[in-house]
């Protein structure tokens, strides 16, 4: 399953210049998901982090692995929608509205190690991968690339929206 940056922006509630993830390019619904997010230099945390040497902060790095964690929850959603739009009449507007309000929340940043710094030009590639669930909470394991290069990984925190 892939998802354009118009139909992640029909799902996930965050907007530009927050959304931080551009597409998913691979995506197991509940279970993977694998986000592209382009950093370019017109980002609007640039002009103060930093002018003369850019860097994409860290915790935009997590806000992005918060957001592709989102797109793989909602890809679950999706998958049970869509058996039931028919018997419901639903159209894509109507199901995508209705796993919009499913978004969970980020509750934990459990472990998170950066290891390369993030400039404009580079690509993050985005994967997170759902590891356990209790109750309405799931851990999530992540790893962040550029250039076939681990610049972050650990694990968050994720709850259910209900």
């Amino acid at each position: 399953m892939k998802f354009t940056t118009k139909e992640i922006m029909s799902i996930l509630p965050h907007k530009a210049p927050f959304l931080l993830v551009d597409k998913v390019i691979e995506c197991e619904p509940g279970k993977y998901a694998l986000g592209i997010k382009n950093v370019t230099i017109d980002e609007p945390f640039f002009q103060g982090h930093f002018p003369t040497e850019p860097i994409l902060p860290g915790v935009l790095i997590v806000e992005s692995i918060a957001q592709v964690t989102a797109v793989m929850y909602c890809a679950e959603f999706m998958e049970s929608m869509k058996q039931d739009a028919s018997a419901n009449n639903l159209n894509e507007v109507d199901i995508a509205k209705k796993i919009a309000e499913h978004v969970g929340y980020l509750v934990e940043i459990k472990s998170m190690k950066f290891k390369k710094t993030v400039h404009p030009g580079d690509t993050l590639h985005i994967q997170v991968w759902k590891k356990t669930t209790f109750a309405s909470l799931s851990l999530i394991e992540a790893k962040v690339m550029v250039d076939n290069e681990i610049v972050a990984e650990g694990k968050i925190s994720v709850s259910e929206k209900n």
